[in-house]
């Protein structure tokens, strides 16, 4: 393959990082979940936070909400959230009642009024809710908490299921940033998966989008997919470009469908090989390197004036369950089915099923299925993978004095691992800590897993999508 001067990394060192990896929305990650993990330790730990912890300079630092709606019409062949298949639009009305009471809790637990600087509605698809629906929604929450001016209100959207005109409702509710589902503009690839949808009804909510004054327009592109060649993928690469969308997610497609049933539908034989994959993945970053795109970390790109790649400059990126943000680090309330939340050195996930859900809000209980307290060495590991995946530096005299450790010894083992990597360009290790290259952010979730005391301890990765 002949290198690409866009190209900030070679082919061969992306082939070499071609394994299995968390993608790190959390450490330690939600499969070292446990069920003794349950709705008192989440009670415990919100105890905590209402007794003060959690607050900066005497201030109660804002919140993160997610809501999980799992209802879609159809479904797509490549798809790994927990969701649930449905035209029976009346199912909404059910899901909004355990929802409000659930909230409820929070309240009971919190107070009322708890100021909330992040919102995303996810799923699933939240815009198989009716705008009635969604405006309901939007109110409990704001009966609940305090969404304060100036934050990232986002909802994930499923272009078949909104217009232009549904658009301006989705403002008027207070959104004002939206994720589109678009994975690929290639005919055949989109009957493959499933998902048929028309290149003009994607162009025409972004146009709107834009005229509504909607702050950030963000995109989802898969590679990998069935059917999908180096030549199609590249139209569909010139189609996100003329579209220019603020910020774009590239995902790997991970093919599990012994994990995920739909992807059962999938014909393995029509996968793309290992070697057109990579071509894809290089030239996707060397289509977005030419356009303006900054790369974020974890295959999210922005727009070089976009506020997700002016916080990475000014190294005030972060990450939680919801990806890259802007945002100050806060705890996150996770609401609805199987969602997954934060308080301080806790993560809890909620039940799976509509049916345990259901039960558990019946009684009075938050639906907590599993979860973890996190132990001293998991704060340490995760504050290092943290700085990693965010800032792409870690000064060891930061954590040194956070956590009262001597980073070189506590870490020997991972500073020698982390060698070979420095040997290749893709970090330097200084005196004064770790520092990720240009070329090693595109390989920052193999950087990271050195610290993963968990994988280290384990050989098998198989129950995690590939880094390329």
């Amino acid at each position: 393959m002949t290198p690409d001067p866009a190209l900030p990394i070679s082919p061969d060192v992306l082939q070499r990082f071609d394994v299995p990896g968390p993608r790190y929305t959390s450490y330690p990650t939600a499969d070292r979940f446990v069920e003794a993990f349950g709705p008192a330790q989440l009670e415990q730990a919100l105890a905590q936070r209402a007794g003060g912890v959690g607050t900066l300079g005497g201030r109660r630092a804002a919140l993160s909400l997610y809501v999980h709606i799992p209802f879609c019409e159809s479904v797509c062949y490549y798809c790994a959230c927990n969701k649930i298949i449905t035209r029976h639009h009346e199912r909404a009305a059910e899901y909004l009642d355990a929802l409000e009471r659930e909230i409820g809790l929070y309240v009971d637990a919190l107070g009322r009024e708890q100021p909330v600087s992040q919102l995303h509605l996810g799923g699933g698809t939240p815009t198989f809710l009716s705008d009635e629906e969604l405006a309901r929604l939007m109110q409990s929450l704001r009966s609940a908490f305090r969404l304060v001016p100036g934050g990232e209100y986002s909802i994930e959207v499923d272009p078949r299921t909104v217009s232009p005109e549904r658009l301006s409702r989705l403002v008027s509710l207070g959104f004002n940033r939206i994720s589109l589902g678009v994975q690929d503009f290639d005919p055949e690839v989109q009957k493959a998966v499933h998902r048929v949808q028309a290149f003009d009804s994607v162009a025409g909510l972004i146009e709107r989008a834009r005229e509504l004054g909607i702050e950030s327009v963000n995109a989802d592109l898969i590679y990998g997919l069935p059917r999908q060649t180096a030549a199609s993928f590249a139209r569909t690469l010139e189609l996100i470009g003329q579209l220019r969308p603020d910020r774009i997610a590239l995902y790997g497609y991970a093919h599990l469908p012994a994990r995920f049933k739909p992807q059962r539908r999938i014909q393995a034989a029509e996968l793309p090989g290992a070697a057109d994959k990579l071509a894809m993945l290089s030239a996707a970053i060397a289509s977005f390197a030419r356009a303006g795109y900054d790369y974020i970390g974890m295959d999210h790109f922005a727009l070089h004036t976009d506020a997700l790649a002016v916080a990475k400059r000014q190294g005030r990126l972060h990450r939680n369950f919801q990806g890259y943000s802007t945002q100050p680090d806060s705890d996150l309330i996770a609401l609805g089915v199987s969602a997954i939340g934060r308080l301080g050195s806790h993560y809890s996930q909620n039940a799976k099923t509509l049916p345990e859900y259901y039960d558990a809000l019946r009684q009075g209980q938050f639906p907590v299925a599993r979860g973890l307290a996190l132990t001293r060495d998991d704060l340490v590991r995760r504050a290092v993978i943290m700085a990693l995946m965010c800032q792409g530096h870690v000064a060891f005299e930061s954590i040194e004095l956070s956590y009262l450790i001597d980073f070189r010894r506590y870490f020997a083992a991972e500073l020698a691992q982390l060698e070979p990597m420095a040997e290749q360009g893709l970090l330097r290790i200084e005196a004064d800590g770790l520092h990720v290259s240009p070329a090693g952010w595109y390989v920052v979730r193999g950087i990271a897993m050195v610290f993963d005391k968990y994988l280290q301890a384990e050989r098998s990765r198989e129950r995690f999508s590939r880094i390329i």
